[in-house]
């Protein structure tokens, strides 16, 4: 493993993120949708650092194909139980991809007609991508490397590196 971005790097940019989510949001109540399990780690982190009301939930989704790619098929395995309709709503993913999971999770998201729908994403791939997606908030984007760490796994392993590594 190699070192990609630092616990500190990493920190300082939560910090800097949940800064501009709580400004922009100043006075409002928010829902964070954390994407599981990914972005566990990632999203407790925002919430401390958030200086406005935050309340949470948390989906689970599939995306079915053979191999490594997606089939572009997505399923739901463990969906919201907070309704959305009129509330503030940020998804909170750890890494963007291909973009077809974020797209797809989205749309059926703005179905429950929630107030307001953000996308904040710790780690951006845009030379992956297969869709038109983008996040409202990125905290880095970085070249098409496997990454673990800081919630990110390889076979459910990695997740609490407190660092971001690229797995050779």
């Amino acid at each position: 493993m190699k070192l990609l971005l630092s616990e500190k790097e990493v920190q300082k940019k939560v910090e800097a993120l949940a800064g501009k989510i709580s400004q922009d949001f100043l006075g409002k109540e928010i829902l964070l949708v954390g994407v599981l399990k990914g972005a566990f780690i990632f999203m407790a982190d925002l919430a401390r650092q958030m200086t406005i009301p935050v309340k949470m939930d948390f989906v689970r989704l599939a995306s079915y194909g053979t191999g490594i790619r997606s089939s572009g098929k997505v399923k739901f395995t463990k969906d919201l139980e907070t309704p959305l309709r009129g509330q503030n709503v940020i998804v909170v993913e750890d890494i963007i991809d291909t973009g077809i999971t974020l797209k797809h999770l989205s749309q059926c998201l703005k179905a429950r007609r929630p107030r307001s729908l953000k996308v904040v994403a710790l780690l951006d791939k845009p030379g992956r991508r297969e869709v038109n997606f983008h996040a409202d908030y990125v905290g880095f984007r970085i070249d098409d490397h496997f990454v673990v760490g800081y919630g990110l796994d390889c076979a459910e392993e990695y997740r609490n590196l407190r660092g971001i590594y690229v797995l050779k």
